[in-house]
């Protein structure tokens, strides 16, 4: 009995060994944090735009906006992150998300924010993402000092994003019933000081920047042939552009299913969103 304790405490020990370093302790309090937020701010975008126009159409071009540049620019992103400092570059990013977060609550806890305002801002986070997420990705690397820990690293984050996304739309639906978008929108703003103040926290080493006497385009060119040469790479990545493309965009009409085929409000939004 005693060594079956004993095994399931160590167990648990390794499966959060990754928490053992202190700076990834620390983004991982303020990063989960955020992510809720982020969630907050998806499901008061979508009931936003729903109940200013009533258009699946709408609907779809705000999705479109978000995402596409993203999907232009973050290749480009990729291949310059590798030769800028990483801390550096997310604290920027989550300064500028917060920074949009709070146009937003501005715009609508004044009431007048309109489709354009969604569409403008949604699309300057579509940029910012385009940077921030393989920056962020990349710097876990730099985060846990021991290679061994650095799969339970890239297995926790995976755990808190899922976990945010459980609870963030369910407390989206609560908050935009309660307080309106605005206040999801301030909330997200808010849950930023605690990513950007975790990142400040860290006590990161010097690390020498490898010289990169390759220009950018040559680097990218290189990547795209990597990709095309190495086949379990490129299923991958067509697996996820396949379910990206038919699987995924059913998300921006969820308000259409939420409000007209299930009778319901911003509540049942936020339940359908988690539950997807």
């Amino acid at each position: 009995m005693a060594s079956e304790e004993k095994g399931r405490d160590s167990t648990l020990a390794n499966m959060g060994r990754a928490l053992r370093h202190r700076n990834y302790r620390l983004f991982f309090a303020g990063q989960g944090t955020s992510l809720i937020g982020t969630w907050l701010t998806r499901v008061a975008t979508s009931w936003l735009v729903y109940r200013l126009t009533h258009s699946a159409f709408l609907l779809g071009v705000v999705g479109f906006a978000t995402q596409i540049p993203t999907f232009l620019v973050a290749p480009l992103a990729g291949v310059l992150i590798d030769r800028w400092n990483r801390h550096r570059v997310l604290v920027l990013t989550q300064a500028l998300a917060m920074l949009q977060s709070t146009l937003l609550a501005v715009f609508a806890l004044t009431r007048t924010i309109t489709v354009w305002h969604v569409l403008v801002l949604g699309t300057f986070q579509g940029l910012i993402n385009a940077f921030d997420t393989p920056a962020r990705q990349a710097f876990v690397v730099e985060m846990v000092d021991s290679r061994d820990d650095l799969s339970n690293a890239i297995a926790l984050n995976s755990s808190m994003v899922n976990g945010a996304r459980l609870v963030g739309p369910s407390v989206a639906g609560i908050l935009i019933a309660a307080v309106g978008e605005g206040g999801c929108f301030a909330v997200d703003a808010l849950s930023y000081l605690a990513v950007i103040a975790s990142l400040l926290a860290m006590r990161l080493s010097a690390r020498p920047r490898p010289t990169h006497e390759v220009r950018v385009l040559v680097e990218l060119r290189e990547g795209f042939r990597y990709v095309v040469a190495v086949v379990p790479i490129r299923s991958i990545l067509l697996l996820l552009a396949f379910v990206s493309l038919t699987g995924v965009p059913y998300m921006v009409l969820m308000p259409i299913f939420a409000a007209q085929v299930l009778r319901g409000g911003p509540y049942t939004l936020g339940l359908l969103t988690e539950i997807r």
